[in-house]
């Protein structure tokens, strides 16, 4: 079946991790990244969900977490997204170097096709790195000494861990319609036509299934244009043999989910409504916004979750 569809990159990338404090220091404190949303998790209202990404929130800067402080650790493997690559301005690199080794955060640095990657772990065990690349808007949030001339743009891309890289590698191409652009050592790079969350690296020795659990990447989610995009994709994805979910509403975006043939949980997200059309775009992030079905029962909702700041880190 000849590719009729393109998505343009990643949308956002689910994890799930401890302490919610432990979350926020880290990904707003230490990274600088804005909290554009919190809120709970649909299906379990007594966990929150939280989203990280640029000033704005837009598609390809979203990161966002399902924090469970009592959980067991996971196991990064196969049927997952092994690391989460950011983006951040040219000649940004020595800045970050200086501010995690400030943090205590340890870091390794290598060279993966011709560009410098500065590689770390998040508190819980989530793999991360960092990029320059030219390609991507500034980030213009202003946060705890991250300035928009070094902060993190948003995704560069993501590495997937696949149980059957062969079957991982047709999907991306084929179905998802990235653009094959080289080969080096152990990883196969595609690149999709956005300028941020554009460039995914596929593991191409099959790797051993992952456990899901704190420090694990819970999904990926790719974009489409808006409604009539998703209903398309739905279509597509299920024509091309794989089982995929009715759409669901998730407030900020409408979703649709498949599980692809390496065993890596798949979502395709519509760019709108976004993240303001529950709060201005100044105020996102700063109040629990909670669904219709929740809001009833918002003060015992409240009384369950751990309190947290978003806060500066010295």
């Amino acid at each position: 079946m000849t590719n009729t569809k393109q998505t343009m990159g990643i949308h956002h990338i689910t994890a799930i991790v401890g302490h919610p404090q432990e979350n926020m220091d880290f990904y707003a404190g230490v990274l600088g990244l804005r909290l554009v949303k919190q809120t709970v998790n649909f299906d379990d209202p007594g966990t929150y969900h939280f989203y990280f990404g640029n000033d704005g929130g837009k598609p390809g800067t979203i990161i966002t977490f399902f924090p469970w402080p009592d959980a067991y650790q996971g196991k990064i493997g196969g049927g997952q997204v092994g690391v989460t690559t950011y983006s951040i301005p040219v000649g940004a690199m020595d800045f970050w170097k200086e501010r995690l080794v400030k943090f205590k955060v340890a870091f390794t640095e290598m060279e993966r096709f011709g560009e410098q990657v500065l590689e770390f772990d998040d508190p819980h065990g989530l793999h991360l790195e960092l990029v320059e690349r030219e390609s991507g808007d500034l980030n213009s949030w202003n946060f705890g000494g991250v300035t928009p001339e070094v902060a993190i743009k948003g995704f560069g891309g993501a590495t997937l861990l696949s149980t059957h890289p062969d079957a991982t590698a047709e999907l991306l191409e084929k179905v998802l319609g990235l653009t094959f652009i080289g080969k080096e050592d152990d990883i196969a790079r595609y690149q999709s036509a956005a300028d941020l969350g554009n460039m995914i690296d596929l593991k191409l020795t099959a790797v051993e299934r992952g456990e899901m659990g704190v420090g694990t990447v819970h999904h990926i989610a790719w974009r489409a244009k808006d409604d009539q995009d998703q209903l398309e994709w739905q279509n597509y994805v299920h024509d091309n043999g794989y089982g995929v979910t009715p759409v669901q509403d998730r407030n900020y975006f409408n979703a649709i989910y498949f599980r692809e043939h390496g065993e890596i949980l798949f979502e395709i997200a519509t760019d709108p409504p976004g993240f303001a059309h529950d709060e201005s775009p100044e105020t996102m992030g700063s109040h629990l916004m909670l669904p219709a079905q929740y809001e009833p029962h918002r003060d015992k909702i409240e009384q369950i979750l751990l309190p947290f700041q978003v806060r500066e880190l010295d």
